[in-house]
């Protein structure tokens, strides 16, 4: 016997069987690919005056099951018909219910007379025999299940996953994107708790349905993250919408889950950071690439390596990569600025100091030099060293060796140098402000970072990856930055170079709570620097205000139609709706 293609329940709420009388004449209309089921909303039991009545017309209504709605899954049904004087505050009340059609019938009071009772159940008898002949004969049911099965081909075409369920996480809905994405089909879930069916929680917890819902989210829609183990084993990453559905009445009856599958995308856009990274620096400019190469090329060589480079540009993540990406990599990594500390301080500190060796000196003590031996030391802000520090780190440098402050054993070490500043130290030489020999000594490989504005392709990608590190690290969702907040941060000259970018994409954070990034969320330096900056001369120093009037109303105020209407690029349109006071 092939399953019945649809299901349809009469549902009543009193004593008197009208759900039984409804089913019978349903069957015998012998409707081959349509499944009829009867429940009550009260503990059912069998009416004798009811049978009788039925009997008159040749049917026994005995030989039916009696049910309830805690036997059955009402969103199972493809149509539910209410008999009977029903209290629609009843009414189970479930997102994506199917239609529910309400036929008041007599529906006798107990406490009536008993001719009464028997005269009120022949009338219903008779009404609901003329209401599913008419129900069969009129085409409606055709048309009713041809439309829900239109809407169920639509949703199974999208390719998102979606999944619903009530308030009770009885999953009623799932498409088969959703299938695909989870490799569970629809028959192992559909009527079950998503609790039961999935391993640990589907939504990792972040859903109000995972406990109950209440009336402040009922307008809440959740978007997260979440892993999601096959039944496979495969391990994927999901990007899932939680929105809360709430009825006519706005009350909460249930939750549309949407949700794709990001595993690959995620992989392929790790791939590509990988491409265009190493250690922590990130970049795709020319500039940036060929800097990768150099460090690839220097790190296997353990020669001194003098990195320079203007404040902010990342010279510390350079000394870093050098040492992780060679053969010294699992040893130490050592940095001191040797700019922030006074003299004394800072021999200690390079050398280490024995104990008494001077008023505080209450241990003896290893300086970063020992500290890093077998490993890289990274001497930060090379360029601020007194010439009596140069001298003692020229010795180091040339013999391998040197004495704690205070001690007289002299201390072999095996270390690499790795220096850095952000002054010009041959000037320093010329000036006798920097030793000649040392700087020989320092800068055998030098290594030139490239400013934030000479490598403006890089700001897209590091604005990016510092709005999601700071997402990340605040625990809020990542921000997307609008175009028009793209240029000014590509136009801006950034004097801080990426520390700057960074520090700057805090404060957004601070301005902008949700959504999208927009001018006045950035810093007021950036957005006021075109201000600063002079029109570049040529012909269009001679674009009219009324022209780019004119382009603004033409593109209905679309600033990037309007700056193609006029020829000129973005930047140049904003300095003309600054110049004419238009922004």
């Amino acid at each position: 016997m092939t399953e019945a293609k649809h299901h349809i329940l009469f549902l009543s709420d009193g004593g008197n069987n009208l759900e039984l009388m409804a089913e019978c004449f349903a069957r015998k209309m012998n409707k081959a690919d349509i499944d009829f089921t009867s429940a009550t909303m009260m503990p059912p039991k069998l009416n004798p005056i009811t049978q009788d009545v039925m009997q008159e017309k040749g049917m026994d209504i005995s030989i039916l099951t009696l049910k309830t709605l805690v036997d059955i899954e009402p969103f199972m049904f493809d149509l539910i018909i209410t008999l009977g004087d029903f209290d629609q505050t009843c009414s189970p009340n479930l997102p994506g219910m199917p239609p529910n059609f309400s036929w008041a019938v007599p529906d006798p009071d107990p406490g009536e007379d008993e001719e009464e009772i028997e005269e009120e159940l022949r009338i219903a008898r008779d009404m609901l025999e003329d209401r599913i002949k008419i129900l069969f004969s009129a085409g409606l049911l055709h048309a009713l299940f041809v439309t829900r099965r239109n809407l169920e081909l639509l949703l199974d075409n999208l390719i998102d996953g979606v999944m619903a369920h009530t308030t009770t996480r009885r999953i009623f809905f799932f498409n088969k994107a959703a299938e695909e994405i989870t490799g569970y089909r629809r028959e192992e879930l559909i009527g079950k708790d998503c609790h039961e069916v999935f391993p640990g929680r589907f939504c990792g917890g972040m859903c109000d349905f995972c406990e109950s819902i209440t009336q402040k989210n009922i307008d809440q829609v959740e978007e997260s993250e979440v892993s999601f183990t096959r039944p496979d084993g495969k391990l994927r990453i999901l990007k899932m919408s939680i929105m809360p559905v709430s009825d006519s009445d706005n009350e909460g009856v249930g939750a549309l889950i949407s949700f794709k599958d990001e595993t690959e995308l995620k992989q392929l856009k790790s791939r590509i950071k990988h491409h265009h990274s190493i250690g922590g620096l990130i970049g795709r400019d020319p500039k940036m690439l060929e800097l990768f190469d150099q460090i690839r090329e220097v790190s296997n060589v353990l020669v001194p390596v003098l990195i320079e480079g203007e404040s902010g540009t990342g010279k510390e993540l350079v000394a870093n990569a050098i040492h992780d990406t060679g053969p010294r990599a699992e040893n130490p990594f050592v940095a001191i600025n040797c700019g922030a500390l006074p003299e004394g301080v800072l021999e200690s500190e390079l050398f280490g100091h024995e104990k008494g060796a001077f008023s505080g000196a209450v241990q003896e003590r290893k300086g970063r030099f020992e500290l890093a031996d077998g490993g890289t030391i990274f001497l930060d802000e090379v360029g601020e060293l007194s010439p009596a520090m140069q001298v003692k780190l020229l010795r180091v440098l040339q013999e391998q060796r040197f004495e704690r402050v205070g001690g007289e054993e002299s201390i072999q070490v095996d270390v690499r140098i790795i220096s850095a500043t952000n002054q010009n130290l041959r000037k320093m030489m010329e000036k006798k402000k920097f030793r000649r020999d040392l700087f020989y000594r320092l800068c055998v490989v030098p290594i030139t970072l490239p400013t934030l504005r000479e490598r403006r392709l890089d700001i897209p990608m590091l604005v990016e990856h510092f709005l999601e590190l700071t997402a990340l690290e605040l625990k809020r969702p990542v921000l997307t930055p609008s175009n028009e907040v793209m240029d000014l941060l590509t136009g801006y000259s950034w004097p801080g170079n990426v520390r700057e970018l960074h520090n700057a994409v805090g404060y957004i954070y601070v301005k902008c709570r949700a959504g999208n990034i927009e001018p006045e969320h950035l810093p007021p330096e950036i957005v006021n620097y075109e201000e600063k900056v002079p029109a570049k001369p040529g012909p269009a120093l001679k674009m009219k205000k009324e022209e780019v009037l004119m382009a603004l109303a033409k593109s209905e105020g679309n600033r990037k139609e309007a700056a193609k209407m006029l020829g000129i690029g973005r930047a140049t349109l904003y300095r003309y709706l600054d110049h004419y006071g238009l922004k």
